[in-house]
């Protein structure tokens, strides 16, 4: 990707937990890294399971998502690298648990991220360029998850294959819509990955029947199965890609990375 383009800014979210979000922020960031972009990880979840999977230990986080949203430091001072070249992170700390009621009398509450990743793309175009931001946020619409959502282009949306998909994603498409209204006047919708698929279970080929009925060319034609190595790898402080190359879930992350990437070739040619 050439340097002179605009980093894009994708908001991995899911009002609902358990959906995959965090391992899809992970693996989906080291999959672009592998094809040769550059990629930052915002950990936004104080909870800090995309900083944890990472192998970032909660003892080195000297500094976090957290000091960059109040001000205290900038995005480039928190960011810390990891075990993939070219993907680094601005960690979470427990912190961010109370920031909303430190910045709720803020009148650019819901920008303090947008702020922080202007003021670090205008220095990163010079000293480490970085091409894609993916945003990690908590399973629920509180002021983190705003701040992902006013800051990003777009949102990537991972959906679990069992029985209230739908529902979610009906809830989280009306946040979208409201979060367009009001705050983020560009914000679209990326794609919806569908994760863990089991081909074992008639519900679940139910389910992605029904959402790409639904939402038609929206839905990424990668599904991420239910796989033991994904769900192993964080436990050894590791992407899937790291853990196991060959497993289907790395397999399917990588191929998502190249679907995310085919559709920014349209976006930006558009």
């Amino acid at each position: 990707m050439e340097n002179e383009l605009k980093p894009r800014v994708l908001v991995v979210a899911n009002q609902k937990g358990g959906v995959g979000k965090t391992t899809t922020a992970i693996n989906l960031g080291t999959a672009l890294a592998a094809i040769g972009e550059n990629v930052l990880l915002i950990d936004l979840d104080p909870q800090g399971n995309a900083s944890t999977g990472l192998g970032i230990d909660r003892k080195a986080r000297t500094s976090s998502s957290y000091d960059a949203l109040v001000g205290e430091k900038t995005l480039a001072e928190v960011i810390t690298p990891t075990a993939v070249p070219r993907l680094v992170i601005a960690p979470s700390t427990m912190d961010l648990l109370g920031l909303e009621l430190e910045i709720a009398g803020h009148p650019d509450r819901a920008f303090k991220l947008k702020h922080a990743l202007r003021e670090l793309f205008d220095t990163a175009a010079r000293e480490r360029p970085v091409s894609y931001v993916l945003i990690d946020c908590p399973p629920s619409l509180n002021l983190l998850t705003l701040n992902g959502l006013a800051a990003a282009d777009a949102v990537l949306v991972p959906l679990q294959c069992e029985f209230f998909a739908l529902e979610g994603l009906s809830q989280l498409l009306k946040t979208v819509d409201q979060v367009r209204h009001t705050l983020n006047p560009s914000l679209s919708i990326h794609g919806i990955v569908l994760t863990m698929y089991d081909p074992r279970n008639n519900l679940a080929t139910q389910v992605v029947e029904d959402v790409r009925a639904f939402m038609g060319d929206k839905v990424y034609d990668t599904v991420i199965p239910r796989n033991v190595r994904v769900s192993e790898a964080p436990s050894y402080g590791k992407p899937v890609l790291l853990y196991d190359l060959k497993c289907m879930g790395s397999q399917a992350y990588l191929k998502l990375a190249s679907e995310v990437i085919q559709r920014e070739g349209r976006w930006r040619a558009a």
